[in-house]
Parts: structure tokens; sequence; C-alpha cells
């Protein structure tokens, strides 16, 4: 399939396999305001296999075998439904964001695309989510990713491992983000904004700014016992999406980002949480690699910090400098809005699904990443 060839915007059906967060919903709206047919469907609302808690028991106790054995999970989704799903839409691509493995069996998803004729493309947002679980990815690897026509990355170490190493045909596409307006206030109650969920890495790194961090996110809970009272007190443990994010940006100086301990471990840092920062228009600090410095400029788009003493030292530079912190940080926001907003991000996408008409539109710098650099 020639995926370069013209042909005006068609039909476009995602399927969310993290349909718990709001990216899947709002690059539907981006490919929306760039003018395609969208038809976005929560993963986890499709109709699931009769008595599938059952089912999924008996197949796990039946498959369960030493440490050597394959991974194995039951999809939870009724194919025939997915299958009506796809007859009554017609769509001319499909982009699956996350995965499908554990819903739909990439097998059968690579059966519907051949009988109906559709285009298939992933967006890898979660992949190094599964690199401490060894025998999962390898059926990430092996049994999913070569049932797409092409693989989007947000990650560009991922991007070149899976064409260096595996030959898939992927490509390198951040994340981006929806405009966010975030009331100003003279008094910013946070100086230092953390949300996410607990790891190690990022209970030994806030320990170092514990007097000026306000924490939000899940799992800190089970942790207390190895963080000290006072960051235990800067702590809310609970996850903070949507709305309340917002406003917890707009009352905040700074954004910090604490890459987790897997994705620091493969020099790649590039999460959602960076372009969030951008769009509500805080300054971005964030834990340095160079898939950062690729698509932003450090000290003067956003902030990187190599370590835990560089980090403590820039936050408090940046909490005693107004000035510098808001310049850095109206600079960040300008390029957002030029490059990493949702609808900047969804565009490039047209053009690499083939759904964009107009090669040299499509073949414009400002659709790759880092473009504008």
């Amino acid at each position: 399939m020639n995926l370069s060839a013209e042909r005006p915007p068609g039909r476009l059906l995602i399927l969310d396999g993290i349909g718990g967060v709001p990216l899947g919903r709002e690059l539907a709206d981006a490919f929306r305001n760039n003018g395609v047919d969208v038809e976005h469907r929560d993963c986890a609302s499709l109709k699931r296999i009769p008595l599938y808690g059952l089912r999924s028991a008996v197949a796990k106790s039946l498959r369960r075998g030493g440490e050597e054995a394959a991974y194995y999970h039951l999809p939870r989704s009724d194919v025939a439904h997915v299958e009506e799903l796809l007859h009554a839409y017609r769509p001319d691509c499909v982009l699956v964001i996350g995965f499908a493995y554990k819903f739909i069996d990439p097998a059968q998803l690579e059966r519907l695309k051949r009988k109906l004729g559709f285009s298939l493309f992933l967006y890898d947002t979660d992949s190094c989510n599964l690199y401490t679980r060894r025998r999962e990815f390898i059926f990430f690897l092996e049994s999913e990713l070569p049932a797409y026509d092409r693989i989007f990355s947000f990650s560009r170490v991922t991007t070149d491992f899976f064409r260096s190493v595996r030959g898939l045909d992927a490509v390198h596409q951040p994340f981006g983000a929806a405009p966010i307006s975030t009331p100003r206030t003279d008094t910013p109650e946070h100086d230092v904004l953390f949300v996410g969920s607990c790891d190690l890495r990022r209970i030994f790194l806030l320990e170092h700014i514990r007097e000026r961090v306000s924490v939000f996110g899940n799992r800190w809970q089970r942790h207390m016992p190895l963080i000290s009272p006072a960051l235990r007190a800067r702590i809310t443990d609970r996850p903070v999406w949507g709305k309340a994010l917002y406003e917890l940006f707009g009352a905040s100086k700074i954004i910090l980002n604490i890459t987790r301990g897997p994705f620091f471990s493969v020099e790649t840092g590039i999460n959602l949480r960076i372009f969030e920062a951008l769009a509500a228009g805080r300054l971005l600090l964030t834990d340095h690699c160079d898939e950062v410095a690729e698509v932003l400029r450090p000290g003067e788009e956003m902030e990187t910090y190599r370590s835990a003493a560089e980090l403590a030292e820039k936050t408090a530079y940046y909490l005693a400098h107004h000035e510098a912190r808001e310049a850095i940080a109206l600079r960040g926001h300008q390029r957002f809005l030029a490059d990493y907003s949702w609808q900047r991000r969804a565009a490039g996408m047209l053009c690499q699904m083939g759904m964009r008409p107009g090669a040299e539109t499509c073949n414009s710098p400002s659709y790759a990443p880092g473009a504008g650099r």
C-alpha cells in the first residue's frame, strides 16, 4: 500500500485503548477540526464476550506454565461486535491509540483489515510501560505491531527501536495537547507542581525540593514508609485530570516533570505532561534527555535538570527570578501554539496516513517533529 498517495479526507475510526485518559478524545476533536469524518470508540466500552471474567480465569489457568511460558491475555471485546462496527462505519483508516491486544486479538484485527480494506495505524503511547514486563512486551512486539501499516510513536528512542531492530514502519510523532485556559493569579498557591503516580525515582528527586513542591497523584500512600514527614505533608494521594488539573496548573509557578524509572533507563522522556505544561503557559522543568532537546530548546522554551542537585538549584533560581521564569514560559507557550497543539499534530498524522491532500502541505517542515528549530 502506498501511504504517500494523495486522496481526499475520508472516514477515520479511532479505537482508543487508553480511554481512561483524554488523549484519544482530544486527538479525535483535532482530526475533526482538520476536516475529517471521525468516529471515536473507547475500547473499554465495546461489547464484551459473554462470561468474560470466567473465561479469562479459565484461560489463564489452562495456560499457566513455567517462567518461560508465553504471555497470553484473553481479549475482552466481542469480535463480532467489532466487525459490525466496522461494517456500519466503513472507515478508510483505523487508528488504534495505545494498544489493541487487551481488547481485540491483533490477528482478528488484521483479518478485518484485509477483509474490509481499511488502512490500520497505531499511535504508540504506552510501550515504555511494558519494559519491565518482558513477556508482555515481547507479545506486543511480535503479535500486535506487525499488524499495522504504520506506527506513530511518542518516543524517538522507541521509534528507532521499532525501525532498526524490528524492521517496522514507524515514525516519530511526539504528543501534543489541547489548548488550556488557566486563570492567572498574582499569588499562585503552588511554587512547584508535580502530578503523577509514585515511583522510587520520583521520591528521591522530590525529597530535594520537599519544602517547595506540591504533589498530586495515585499510589503514594503505599510508599509512605519511604517518604520523609516533610514530603508526606506535601502529597495529595489522588489522580487529577481535566478541569481540576488545569486549575492546579493555573495556581502554580513551575510545572515539574519527572520521568518514570523505566522510561528514563532507556533515555526517553517525552510524555504528555511536557506538552500540557507548555499549553498552560507555565515554566516546564523536566529531566534532561536528548529527545527533549530535539523538540524543545532548553533554557529558552523550557528548562531541564540532570541531577537532584541541579533540580534544587534551578527550582530556587526560577522561583526567585519571576521575569526569567515568565519569559521562558511565554516562549514555550508560543512554541506549543506553533507546533505542538493537537491540531498541528493531527495534521501531521493525516499526512502520514495519506488522508490529507496536497503534497506541498504534507511535506512542510512545520508538520515534522522538532519543526521550527
